[in-house]
């Protein structure tokens, strides 16, 4: 399974240094030198790694056979795709890949259905679902410890404790005015 760990930015350098959008929990192991990455598009690649390092908070990567900063140029907005086994876990527990979270069901904690995942937006605050209702609409729902609170790789399923007016429209709104209303109408 093909995966995209990063997308190359602009040049960094006139020794062939690239700055790299990071989109992988684990760069350490997927950016590391020596790994050669598959790109789209695929005419850029494939790209083996030659260095790696951090600059001003930033992963600069150099790869083989790009020595100048035209090369490096030429590169810019070419995604890096690594070769995953569908099998593979991330290191960490409560942690997962995209793939292992996408058509997982969607139900609350008292086993109503939600529907299913079709998407995990990356988000800089959290991580959202996108998940497709039975009737076809869709609902975000924050991927969060107090909202999903099990993800069942073994029986595919996402079990989730929503917040009033997360999943339908019963939110409760708490507002003085409305207080002050009803006190007008007695």
């Amino acid at each position: 399974m093909q995966l995209v760990v990063a997308r190359i930015g602009r040049a960094h350098g006139i020794k062939g240094e690239v700055t790299v959008e990071v989109r992988t929990d684990e760069p350490e192991l997927r950016l590391a030198p020596g790994v050669v990455l598959a790109t789209d598009p695929a005419s850029t690649g494939p790209l083996t790694i030659a260095t790696g390092r951090v600059h001003s908070g930033r992963l600069l990567l150099r790869f083989e056979g790009v020595d100048d900063r035209n090369a490096a140029e030429a590169l810019r907005n070419t995604l890096l795709i690594a070769e995953v086994d569908p099998e593979e876990l991330p290191e960490g527990e409560d942690e997962y890949y995209d793939h292992q979270l996408i058509d997982l069901d969607v139900v609350t904690e008292d086993g109503a259905e939600v529907g299913r995942i079709t998407e995990v937006s990356h988000l800089p605050s959290q991580d959202l679902f996108i998940v497709e209702r039975p009737d076809g609409s869709e609902v975000m729902i924050p991927f969060v410890e107090e909202i999903v609170t099990e993800i069942d790789l073994e029986e595919q399923r996402a079990v989730i404790a929503p917040p009033p007016g997360l999943i339908d429209d019963q939110a409760e709104i708490a507002s003085s005015r409305g207080a002050a209303d009803s006190k007008d109408a007695s």
